[in-house]
């Protein structure tokens, strides 16, 4: 079954209503576009890194305007719409990183909390401390859609292939990786990630990212993509800016894939032993 799918790539500032006013306008433009399927960046409703600036701005999901306007989007426009994330104020005070999938219907299919926390120092002075905000997820998540089942994924879920490996074991045809990489990390090793869970799992992946140089003074690396099971870049954006990516997609792909190279099929059980070197430089019995 062959759809069109599409990838927002946004530049969120700290205020939620023009993020939503810009998520609407982005995403009205792809179903334009013919997407059945629209999946917005990670922190979709605001980039904002200082911790009492976010939780001014924090709201429970019942109350969230980008939950409410991307399930009225979908609803209006009769397609899936995937919030990539949001920050979420929970009950007991602290914050989830969630994404939402909306139906054509409008009504919520499912939700992701993020479940490993960016907590890094880069080399360039940067440090990130994802988990002093937010309450990690432990769900890992699969949705089954008219066209394809659907993984989830956010951002630096990227870099755990056995998150990806479970989902493709469990029938996933598409997974789906909404991000805000920084420049730095995003020039090293965006598209390889990107492509080698592709690859790995024989996959569509689609990647909505952040783009530019936010209001908070964090500059996101863009380049959105499409990815295929074998590997290839569909679509891409720019690194700066506003984008709509767009690709068509066939599940048949998915299967071909599988066949060409049964990995997921041919993995085996192994011990793992370490052996210690004797004080000579020999190998130990």
């Amino acid at each position: 079954m062959t759809v069109t799918i599409a990838a927002i790539q946004m530049c969120s500032g700290t205020d939620p209503v023009r993020n939503v006013e810009t998520m609407q306008r982005l995403v009205r433009e792809a179903a334009a576009k013919g997407a059945v399927y629209v999946q917005t960046p990670e922190m979709t409703g605001a980039i904002q890194k200082d911790r009492q600036g976010l939780r001014a701005i924090l709201r429970p999901e019942a109350d969230d305007l980008v939950v409410a306007a991307a399930a009225d989007l979908a609803r209006d426009l009769g397609i899936h719409v995937h919030v990539g994330s949001t920050a979420i104020a929970l009950a007991d005070g602290k914050v989830a990183n969630r994404g939402f999938l909306f139906g054509p219907d409008g009504a919520r299919i499912c939700s992701y909390d993020k479940i490993h926390m960016f907590d890094v120092d880069l080399d360039n002075g940067e440090s990130w401390r994802e988990s002093a905000v937010y309450t990690p997820g432990s769900i890992a998540r699969m949705a089954d859609l008219p066209f394809a089942r659907l993984g989830f994924a956010i951002c630096y879920d990227v870099r755990f292939p056995e998150l990806f490996k479970a989902q493709a074991q469990a029938g996933a045809e598409i997974i789906s990786v909404p991000a805000a990489f920084t420049r730095q990390t995003g020039e090293a090793h965006w598209e390889t990630l990107l492509r080698a869970r592709a690859i790995e799992n024989g996959v569509y992946v689609i990647a909505a990212a952040q783009a530019g140089v936010h209001e908070d003074g964090r500059e996101t690396f863009g380049h959105s993509m499409i990815i295929d099971p074998w590997g290839r870049v569909l679509a891409e954006a720019g690194g700066t800016g506003e984008a709509i990516v767009l690709a068509d997609i066939d599940t048949g792909a998915v299967k071909a894939a599988h066949d060409r190279i049964p990995n997921l099929r041919n993995g085996r059980t192994f011990t793992l032993e370490t052996t210690a070197a004797t004080s000579k430089g020999g190998v130990a019995a």
